[in-house]
């Protein structure tokens, strides 16, 4: 599989990194079997988080069992010194392991988060602590809305190794502020910031509750996937060929493998079919949620 700088991090990251979520909805002996498929692919960065249910723990044993071969992302939405350094701690100890590559301050959706998170008693100052006591290597962020804040947060936090946000192209079709990924993308490449992609296989949301109720959902998306090989296939070419450092598989562990598949085949995608998948997708419902561009 293909790999790219991540940043200025001095990792090459493979063009698709296991969402570790997945590992939530499986058994052990399955979530064990689910990570051994992803590292024969040649996957090596794993992004978890906390709030991903049994994820770190079920990652726990073959994560330990290969260390050496895997880039370790996971994330805290604590906004404040205490709590980052407190879940930081859980996470290393639910992990089973003593230090994470790259540590992410999870979901930022609003200015007032980002006024606290670099405040002197921010959660910056917690990552930055434990990066000085080894238990960290890089600082990243990752966000599901407002491209503007993703580039205060540049502006603000100059140990910033990489970003995670949405691109696909039912965003790239939106063209507006709230969804201008380019000029993040632009950025990042200016700064060396690394880039992960997030929802890079959503349609739209979900339909409502009453006509869907959560239980019958046919995959553990946030989002409705498109869920054919071709169609995976196409939206990984799409969200590989725009610039990205690397993208992330998505959510449900039903998905995990033909968007593999995708990754170990992708060869570029012509100019003209990335514009017709835009097109496309242009009356789609964005699948970036709506509060969070106020």
């Amino acid at each position: 599989m293909e790999t790219r700088d991540l940043g200025s991090t001095g990792h090459e990251s493979t063009v698709a990194i296991f969402g570790a979520i997945a590992l939530n909805w499986l058994e052990q002996e399955g979530a064990n079997q689910m990570v051994e498929l992803v590292l024969d692919r040649g996957v090596n960065h794993v992004d978890v988080a906390p709030t991903y249910g049994d994820a770190e723990r079920k990652l726990g044993p073959k994560l330990r069992q290969h260390r050496e071969e895997i880039y370790l992302g996971c994330k805290t939405q604590e906004r404040d010194y205490d709590g980052a350094r407190r879940k930081l701690e859980r996470s290393l100890d639910r992990l089973g392991v003593d230090h994470i590559d790259l540590y992410q301050v999870h979901g930022l959706e609003y200015e007032a988060e980002l006024e606290e998170i670099t405040g002197d008693d921010g959660a910056l100052a917690a990552f930055r602590d434990a990066k000085e006591e080894g238990l960290i290597g890089d600082i990243g962020l990752t966000s599901h809305g407002n491209p503007q804040l993703i580039l205060d947060a540049m502006d603000r936090i100059d140990d910033l190794a990489t970003v995670m946000f949405p691109l696909n192209p039912v965003v790239a079709a939106k063209g507006d502020d709230d969804h201008d990924y380019e000029a993040v993308l632009e950025r990042a490449e200016e700064e060396g910031i690394g880039t992960l992609g997030i929802k890079a296989f959503a349609k739209g949301s979900w339909p409502s509750t009453e006509e869907l109720p959560e239980a019958d959902r046919p995959y553990a998306n946030w989002y409705e996937p498109v869920d054919t090989p071709d169609e995976i296939r196409e939206r990984f070419d799409f969200a590989a060929s725009q610039g990205l450092s690397t993208v992330v598989t998505p959510g449900d562990p039903k998905l995990v493998a033909m968007v593999l598949d995708a990754a170990t085949r992708y060869d570029g995608m012509a100019e003209s079919e990335q514009r017709s998948l835009v097109e496309e997708a242009r009356h789609d419902d964005s699948p970036v949620p709506e509060q969070l561009h106020h």
